[in-house]
């Protein structure tokens, strides 16, 4: 008898992906888009602006190709993703599903190109908000009420990943936001199942409460929800070309000013405010970081304006207060040019652009963990050189900070700053000046959306790019919202078999 041959270690890491999870969760995801589809469409019949047709037939399209997905994959339960499968899906969700989100922008009377949809459609689900729309104040309420679901939407799906995957994947330090999450399980689905209720209730809750604001503000009802929606979710698509400045109402500005900064705010604060305990809103040292942050740069560019006579008193205020928070949460909003501000104010907040929220925020940028995490590693080596005899731990709120945590993070922010200076340095071979290129690379990999000048500035839009340029952005969008290393380490062969 022969002996019963014994898989080696190496036979049994040769096992090849299994898709059939993630095509379950694609169906799944891609249905409830096509469903959502349905809402512009109603809105637009009602308004009979003649634009439910496109909505009604990228739904039906969406719907079947989700369904197909889903059929194919059933039985191999969402439980079961393992890491590898997570990977995949994370960076999968935001590409398909803006494929599929652009149809409505191609088929619809804004008659966008595929690659100025496939724009549009990954900066309004990765809460970007550049645009390549002009002409928005005559647009169909359906187009409008779109880029605003998809805002919505994708600020929604990136809480969700923030607090569920990136932690467990250990992307740029997340693990670390593991342990500030006070949710330890490995299990992917299970405790992303166990706060999904409790985080979609959070969020529904501050979009009505923001909502109502602007209402009391003295928006209309349409505007006030899909403002909100953009506001919540960190976005930054308005209504108007002329983003928020089309109001001309400073308590619609500072409306916007509190939610901007609420979004930019860890969500997993806000289960725990809603469950009795506010005190971490203002005890976490990341919060306070970032306000900290917030009151400094406001400051500065109140001190700007006033010394350089942009504005005075109040309306100085009011612009620096709003053009920190907009730029820090990444959302996008105007409420003036600052391109017009000159140099100093263009380099204050391109580094703004840098720095973004709060992790578990629908924010982009590093997030202010990072930064104190760098911040305290770039001390700590300091340290180390000027006493070498010496023994400094890194903490970070009172607890220390691994090694492996500290290695994760400036990966990160080195891999960030590569990445960046990449396509700033592509941007600008495409025919873009040094200025726009290198804003529009950070606006978009940061997921702020505007960038500085008069071709990407806050003032403009990106339609004007070319094709290759638009294209690139799109990537740097995703790159940006998946944290890098997601998307990045599906290109390594290695990960495609176990």
């Amino acid at each position: 008898m022969h002996a019963a041959r014994i898989p080696t270690v190496e036979a049994q890491a040769l096992s090849v992906l299994s898709l059939r999870p993630v095509a379950a969760t694609l169906g799944i995801l891609l249905s409830i888009l096509g469903v959502a589809m349905l809402v512009p469409a109603v809105v637009d019949f009602a308004a009979r602006s003649g634009g439910q047709g496109a909505f009604v037939g990228a739904s039906a399209i969406t719907i079947f190709v989700g369904v197909l997905l889903w059929m194919s994959g059933r039985g191999a339960g969402m439980a079961k993703l393992d890491l590898r499968q997570a990977f995949l899906l994370t960076s999968s969700v935001w590409l398909v599903l803006s494929v599929f989100a652009a149809l409505p922008l191609m088929w619809g009377k804004s008659q966008l190109s595929f690659t100025a949809a496939m724009f549009e459609s990954m900066s309004g689900l990765t809460t970007t908000g550049a645009s390549v729309m002009s002409g928005l104040d005559a647009q169909a309420p359906g187009i409008l009420l779109w880029r605003a679901l998809l805002h919505w939407f994708g600020g929604i799906g990136i809480i969700a990943i923030a607090i569920a995957v990136l932690p467990v994947l250990s992307i740029g330090g997340m693990q670390l936001f593991r342990t500030e999450s006070s949710d330890k399980s490995e299990k992917l689905l299970p405790r992303a199942g166990a706060i999904a209720k409790r985080l979609l209730f959070a969020y529904v809750l501050l979009t009505a409460v923001c909502a109502g604001a602007y209402l009391a503000a003295g928006l209309r009802a349409f505007d006030a929800v899909t403002i909100a929606m953009s506001t919540l979710s960190s976005g930054g698509f308005a209504n108007s070309d002329q983003s928020l400045t089309v109001f001309a109402n400073p308590a619609v500005d500072y409306v916007a000013v509190v939610f901007m900064l609420v979004a930019a705010l860890p969500f997993p604060l806000y289960v725990r405010a809603l469950a009795g305990d506010p005190r971490r809103l203002f005890t976490n040292p990341e919060v306070r970081l970032f306000l900290a942050i917030v009151a400094a740069f406001t400051a500065l560019s109140f001190a700007q304006q006033t010394l350089q006579g942009v504005a005075s008193g109040e309306t100085a205020f009011r612009f620096a207060l709003f053009t920190v928070a907009s730029l820090i949460s990444t959302t996008g909003f105007m409420a003036a040019d600052y391109t017009n501000w000159g140099a100093f104010s263009d380099a204050l907040f391109f580094i703004l652009m840098f720095l973004g929220g709060c992790t578990g925020s629908t924010s982009g940028g590093l997030k202010a963990l990072r930064i104190a995490i760098t911040a305290k590693a770039i001390r700590q080596h300091l340290k180390r050189i000027s006493f070498r005899t010496g023994v400094f731990p890194l903490r970070y709120g009172g607890a220390p900070v691994a090694d492996d945590v500290v290695a994760s993070v400036l990966g990160f922010v080195f891999l960030y700053i590569l990445t960046f200076l990449l396509t700033g340095v592509a941007l600008n071979m495409m025919g873009l000046d040094l200025r726009s290129a290198f804003s529009a690379a950070i606006a978009c990999l940061a997921n702020v959306g505007p960038g500085l000048g008069p071709m990407v500035g806050p003032a403009s839009n990106y339609g004007g790019l070319p094709e290759p340029a638009l294209w690139l952005l799109t990537a740097a969008m995703m790159l940006g919202r998946l944290e890098i290393l997601t998307v990045l380490v599906l290109f390594l062969p290695r990960f495609w078999v176990r």
